[in-house]
């Protein structure tokens, strides 16, 4: 063999195990791309766990209103009517209601003078149940607030006169200004003898808070959709569109008398 073929050789074998060492490198590099990137996917994964595990409990923490605490004398399942008016009454009135609500406002300031009437004697009991539709719809927190601040009324042996105050200075709709505890207070003051240190701390606190929100719930479970839904003898008097204050009226002193 010439000393040319034998270059020629030995020049393809260097080649060869070059291209060799290349490919070896080559596959250790991809193997080494593979493990890292099934630790970074590893490591994700666990960062995405980690993050939804920390937002599922803020979520939780945010939604839960704390214990529930009925306010005094509170009746009926669970607790979550606060009744107006002589339990061996023959007509019981069941309001629900949103202290945002316009159209609870509207049912209370044409129903009024009629309800405290009959309640007064004897002849009507009512339930009132307080929801917070409106902060649900349209979001902000006044029913909330302005359920919780009644709920401490009531503490207070002043419900009818604090739920009457908020309906007379109730805001738009669309104006969370309830969601103000100084707001509730200040209102508080038109009530003689409410606005006291333990009515003050009961409404900063939000002591009731997580009953309202069981009274919301209730409310939903129910199949009830509106506020106001104001039931005599399971009827919805709202919906009945010959409704007035006088039918009412009759309606209750009717029953009354047997």
């Amino acid at each position: 063999m010439s000393e040319k073929n034998r270059d020629g050789k030995r020049t393809a074998r260097e080649r060869l195990a070059v291209e060799r060492e290349k490919q070896k490198s080559a596959e250790k590099r991809r193997r080494t791309l593979i493990v890292g990137a099934g630790v970074f996917c590893v490591l994700a994964l666990a960062a995405v766990i980690g993050v939804i595990a920390a937002n599922t409990g803020k979520n939780k923490s945010s939604s839960d209103a704390g214990p529930v605490v009925a306010p005094s004398g509170a009746q009926g399942k669970d607790s979550l009517a606060i009744p107006v008016g002589q339990d061996g009454a023959k007509s019981t009135l069941t309001v629900w209601e949103d202290f945002r609500c316009p159209a609870c406002q509207a049912f209370e300031a044409a129903y009024r003078p009629t309800l405290h009437e009959l309640v007064d004697s004897g002849k009507l009991r009512i339930e009132y149940h307080l929801v917070r539709l409106i902060d649900g719809n349209l979001g902000g927190t006044g029913s909330l607030r302005a359920a919780n601040a009644a709920a401490c009324a009531q503490d207070a042996g002043k419900f009818r006169d604090f739920h009457d105050v908020l309906y007379s200075n109730q805001p738009k709709e669309t104006d969370d200004a309830f969601a103000s505890n100084p707001k509730l207070i200040t209102l508080a003051g038109k009530v003689g003898g409410l606005d006291t240190p333990v009515f003050r701390k009961c409404v900063d606190t939000g002591t009731h808070d997580g009953w309202v929100d069981r009274s919301q719930k209730a409310f939903q479970s129910g199949g009830l959709t509106g506020t106001p839904t104001v039931l005599l003898g399971g009827k919805n008097i709202y919906q009945d569109q010959t409704m007035t204050p006088a039918k009412l009226k009759q309606m209750v002193e009717s029953a009354a008398r047997g």
